[in-house]
C-alpha cells in the first residue's frame, strides 16, 4: 500500500513538474514579413514561422484607435498571406492613420499546457488617393535647358514633381497644396521625350498630369578637337592621380589620362548629382545669375570634344559648362545667393565649389586655385569665393562654370538672362 501511494505521489509529482516546465518552453517564433503604408481599406498582410517547420495556431487582430478587432485564426507551419477588408470581416472599421496587425500564436506543449506569443506588425493606412494638376502656363524648354512649373499636389505628405524620361526632378511645397519644381531637358535626351507631372505616396500610388509644353533645338551643339600633348599630360594626369582613389589606373600617360577623362569624370559627375540631395527646399535668391561680365568664354555648354594624340582619336567626351576666362588667379565669385555645400578637389573639375540655390538649383565652379569659403557657408550674390587656376583637367587659366538642376547639368546662359528669369520664373510664381 505504502508503495503504492509513494508511486502515486510521484506520478503527480512528474505531472506538476512536467506541467511547470511546460510553461517555461518557448512560446512559437512568428515573424511579420509586411509592414509599411497601405492605399485604401483593403490591407495585404503576411507572416511566417521564424523556425522552418514550426507548427502553430494563431489569431490575427486589427487593432486602431484603441479597438481591436478579430480578423482570422488558423493553424500553420508555413507562410501565411491574407488580406485584412471589411468585405472580408465584417464589422471591421478601417480609418486613415496608423494601425497594427495583432497576431497572437499558440502551440501545445507535451499536450498538456499551451504556451503563447504575440508580435505586432505596424501598418499606415492610406484613403486619400494622390492627386496632381498643373497651376503654371506657358512651358518652353530648350534642348539643354531648364524650366520651371507650379502645381498642386495632395495630399501633402506624397512625393511629386516633373518626369521627363526616365529622371525625376522633385518639387518642392510652397503655400497650402502649391508646389514648385524646376526640371531640364538634357543635352542628349530628344525633344519628344515624354514629361508628365507626377505625385505618388508611400504605398507606391501614383497620379500623374499632363501639362502644356513646347520644346526646342536650337543650333546645334559645337564639336570641337582638342589637341593632346606631353607638356599637357605630365601636368595633369600625377596630380589629379595624387588627389583621388576613384580611380588608378595603369600604363603610359596617355593610357591614365583616357581613364581620367572618362572613368573619372562619371564618378566625379556622380558626386556632383548627389549633391542635390543637400537642396534646401526654398529658393534662396530672387534675381538673375551673375553673368561674369569681362570674361572671355572659351568653351561653351555642350561641346562635344573629340581628344587627339599623335594624330589619332583617344576620346570623345562632352564638356557640360562654359569655360570663362580672364587673367590668372582672377577673383571668382558666387553667381546668387546661397549655401555651399562642396568645396573641395573633385577629380577633372580640381578645386570646385557647389552653390545650393534652393530647390535643386545649384552652381557649380571649378579650376580654383585656391578657395574663400567652406562648406555649409551662407553666401551672397558676387561674393568673392575662390581664385581662378588651372586645377583638374585645365589647360589654362579660367574658369569652369555650369548650372544644375537636381544634379543635371543645364545650359547656364538661360539663368544669366533677366528676361528669362521674369518670364520661366517670377511670373510663374506670381500666376500660382
Amino acid at each position: 500500500m505504502r508503495k503504492l501511494v509513494l508511486l502515486l505521489v510521484l506520478v503527480v509529482l512528474g505531472v506538476v513538474v512536467a506541467y511547470v516546465a511546460a510553461g517555461f518552453m518557448p512560446p512559437p517564433s512568428v515573424v511579420v514579413t509586411t509592414h509599411g503604408t497601405f492605399q485604401g481599406a483593403s490591407i495585404p498582410f503576411e507572416f511566417q514561422p521564424g523556425r522552418a517547420g514550426d507548427a502553430f495556431d494563431y489569431t490575427i487582430y486589427f487593432e486602431q484607435n484603441g479597438a481591436r478587432t478579430l480578423v482570422g485564426s488558423g493553424a500553420t507551419s508555413t507562410a501565411v498571406s491574407t488580406v485584412i477588408s471589411a468585405a472580408q470581416n465584417p464589422g471591421l472599421k478601417v480609418a486613415a492613420g496608423p494601425a497594427r496587425i495583432v497576431i497572437v500564436a499558440s502551440r501545445k506543449v507535451w499536450k498538456m499546457r499551451t504556451v503563447e506569443g504575440t508580435v505586432f506588425g505596424d501598418v499606415t493606412i492610406r484613403l486619400e488617393k494622390p492627386k496632381v494638376s498643373v497651376v503654371s502656363t506657358k512651358h518652353y524648354i530648350n534642348l539643354g535647358g531648364a524650366e520651371m512649373i507650379v502645381y498642386r499636389a495632395t495630399p501633402s505628405d506624397v512625393e511629386s514633381g516633373v518626369k521627363v524620361g526616365d529622371l525625376e526632378y522633385p518639387g518642392f511645397a510652397t503655400t497650402g497644396d502649391l508646389h514648385v519644381a524646376f526640371f531640364a531637358l538634357r543635352y542628349d535626351q530628344d525633344v519628344k521625350v515624354p514629361m508628365k507631372l507626377y505625385a505618388r505616396d508611400a504605398s507606391g500610388e501614383i497620379a500623374t498630369s499632363d501639362f502644356d509644353r513646347m520644346t526646342f533645338a536650337k543650333k546645334p551643339f559645337k564639336k570641337s578637337t582638342i589637341p593632346l600633348d606631353d607638356k599637357f599630360l605630365d601636368r595633369v594626369v600625377p596630380a589629379i592621380l595624387a588627389g583621388t582613389t576613384d580611380v588608378t589606373p595603369t600604363g603610359s600617360t596617355i593610357e591614365k589620362f583616357v581613364v581620367i577623362n572618362s572613368e573619372l569624370r562619371k564618378k566625379n559627375n556622380e558626386t556632383i548629382r548627389s549633391m542635390a540631395a543637400k537642396t534646401a527646399p526654398t529658393m534662396l535668391w530672387t534675381e538673375a545669375f551673375y553673368p561674369f561680365t569681362n570674361t572671355k568664354a572659351e568653351a561653351a555648354f555642350a561641346d562635344f570634344r573629340t581628344y587627339m594624340y599623335e594624330g589619332k582619336e583617344v576620346d570623345k567626351q562632352v564638356h557640360l559648362g562654359f569655360d570663362l576666362a580672364s587673367f590668372a588667379n582672377a577673383s571668382v565669385v558666387a553667381a546668387n545667393k546661397g549655401k555651399v555645400v562642396f568645396a573641395q578637389e573633385l577629380g577633372i573639375y580640381g578645386n570646385c565649389v557647389i552653390i545650393d540655390h534652393g530647390m535643386g538649383v545649384q552652381s557649380l565652379y571649378g579650376h580654383l586655385s585656391s578657395f574663400a569659403v567652406k562648406e555649409g557657408a551662407m553666401v551672397e550674390k558676387g561674393q568673392e569665393i575662390g581664385k581662378t587656376g588651372i586645377t583638374g583637367l585645365a589647360g589654362g587659366d579660367h574658369l569652369h562654370f555650369t548650372m544644375l538642376v537636381n544634379g543635371q547639368m543645364v545650359n547656364p546662359i538661360e539663368w544669366w538672362d533677366p528676361h528669362w528669369i521674369a518670364d520661366r520664373i517670377t511670373r510663374k510664381l506670381k500666376e500660382g
